[in-house]
């Protein structure tokens, strides 16, 4: 087969895709907010949701971000959103296996869920991050229903990510889309210390 050849071969399989794609942009004309899960046990789960984040920032969209499990410490993340008006709602107690204190993580679970339903009941938001909100699902910190009753009420326009393992069936099933990330591989594993600017 000579280049010519190759080159009209690749046009004809080019078009039958551009074809595919147009035709499923085409039937896509729902014009509403989403919700994204991100879940499984690979690495990348909080990433993505600060990608989307940044994402919507940069199209000139407010943004707002609620953290859960996650500690006051330094985060880059929200170093660069807070700096270009993201506001952020941390629970601030970190790791629960480091406070192993349920009681307290509850009540610091509860505060922080008061913030995040301000977010999801203002309609200025056009997104909402809801970072490792299913571990507080999945340990009972939270009320379940009011948790998912407030993503499905949320002003139409409004989308949510929501982060972190174990999503529960009930959240995965309101959810528009689901992402599972596998753990195939993670330097942590071999000895590699986290480093600051890639890993947090």
């Amino acid at each position: 087969m000579d280049e010519q050849q190759k080159q009209e071969r690749h046009k004809k399989k080019a078009q039958k895709q551009k074809e595919k794609v147009d035709a499923s942009v085409a039937k896509a004309t729902i014009e509403r907010g989403v919700v994204i899960v991100i879940t499984g046990n690979g690495k990348g789960k909080s990433t993505s949701g600060f990608g989307t984040v940044a994402r919507c920032v940069g199209h000139g969209y407010k943004a707002a971000v609620v953290q859960f499990i996650k500690g006051k410490w330094d985060c880059g993340e929200r170093d660069l959103l807070e700096g270009h008006g993201v506001p952020f709602s941390v629970m601030g107690t970190g790791f629960t296996w480091n406070t192993q204190d349920r009681a307290g993580d509850i009540a610091a679970a509860e505060e922080v869920w008061r913030e995040a339903k301000k977010f999801l009941a203002d309609p200025q938001y056009h997104l909402v991050l809801l970072d490792e909100l299913t571990y507080m699902l999945g340990y009972d910190y939270l009320d379940k229903q009011e948790v998912l009753d407030a993503i499905a009420n949320r002003p139409e326009n409004q989308s949510v990510v929501v982060t972190g393992r174990g999503a529960i069936r009930e959240l995965r099933d309101i959810a528009d889309t689901v992402s599972e990330i596998k753990d195939e591989k993670h330097a942590f594993r071999s000895g590699v210390k986290a480093r600051q600017g890639v890993d947090w």
